[in-house]
């Protein structure tokens, strides 16, 4: 029985494990998983799509394609007791043209954006075990966005991000970051986006509110992400189609791609895959479906969308829910 067990253990030992990825304990995992019904329908593929409603999260150059003023919101159904929310505002502006020889109309954009995020129902005890009642945590970012088109070929754009992240009485960490993004438009059907995100992204915690002298200071980084990607609009069928390439420096390398079909007048069908690592063929990819349908009302249109996403790891996958209003 002895040399059973030996024999066991070794075998355990001998067993290749499963490979980690170092990004999966680095602060800011809720804002990796991207923004609204549309964007996570596509499998994240959007920061060269400047077709429909726009958001700067996936590329701040993004707000200048923006036809009409557009207001967004999207609520997810997760497992775990965990929520996952998001709210934007988008709008372009177009100038007067100051030079006659300009052969295009100067514009900017701007995004105001929120991503909400938390975890509810945590069983909260004492020392001593005895339940004191039901914690929760809240993660929360805040972007503010600004883009102009340099000339008839070239946006860039700049986002300014605040996180703020509360995850016990008194215990908070904030920090600031910035991502920077340019599109490309080579003509009406293809484009290339160009994207460095957090820039400067960080938590910076401090626990001597509970634990007084016993308390220290630490920092966590956000990974920096770059990112180049490629959309192409077909004329016949009315087809999108979008891929992206992400490296980190926690050692990802990400192709993600996405699909949006025009089906019938205001339906769209979507498909995407998120998160392919092609540093990590043990880490599990995201396949996502999702559609939309929008209605014009008098001047204003009316739309919603959902997202349907496969959540690895996790009882039950993930639902997006979320409206737009465009005026």
């Amino acid at each position: 029985m002895k040399k059973f067990f030996i024999l066991i253990l070794l075998t355990g030992l001998c067993i290749p494990q499963a490979k980690t990825s170092k990004i999966a304990g680095m602060a800011g995992s809720f804002s990796r998983l991207g923004f609204g019904a549309r964007g996570m329908g596509m499998g994240n593929t959007v920061s060269s799509v400047v077709d429909g409603n726009l958001v700067a999260y996936y590329n701040p150059a993004l707000s200048v394609f923006q036809k009409r003023n557009s207001v967004q919101a999207a609520y997810s159904v997760l497992s775990l007791d965990r929520s996952l929310n998001f709210l934007n505002f988008t709008r372009h502006f177009e100038f007067a043209k100051t030079d006659t020889n300009r052969k295009f109309t100067p514009t900017a954009g701007l995004s105001i954006g929120i991503i909400n995020s938390g975890v509810s129902k945590i069983d909260g005890r004492d020392n001593q075990g005895i339940k004191t009642g039901d914690l929760t945590t809240s993660e929360n970012q805040f972007f503010l966005s600004f883009a102009n088109k340099f000339s008839r070929k070239l946006v860039v754009g700049l986002s300014a991000k605040f996180y703020y992240y509360k995850l016990y009485e008194e215990i908070t960490a904030s920090g600031l970051g910035f991502d920077i993004g340019a599109i490309y438009i080579v003509n009406d059907n293809l484009h290339f986006s160009f994207m460095l995100s957090d820039l400067n992204s960080k938590y910076k915690w401090d626990t001597s509110p509970v634990y007084d002298t016993d308390g220290n200071t630490t920092e966590n980084k956000f990974p920096l992400l770059k990112k180049i990607g490629a959309s192409y609009k077909f004329n016949n069928p009315n087809l999108l189609i979008a891929v992206e390439f992400e490296n980190s420096n926690a050692g990802t390398n990400y192709i993600r791609a996405g699909a949006e079909y025009n089906i019938y007048d205001q339906l769209f069908l979507r498909a995407g895959l998120d998160k392919w690592n092609l540093s990590n063929s043990e880490f599990p990819a995201r396949p996502s479906f999702g559609f939309s349908y929008s209605k014009e009302v008098s001047d204003y249109t009316l739309g919603v969308d959902y997202a349907f996403v496969i959540e690895p790891y996790s009882d039950s996958n993930q639902h997006i829910i979320g409206v737009n209003f465009n005026f």
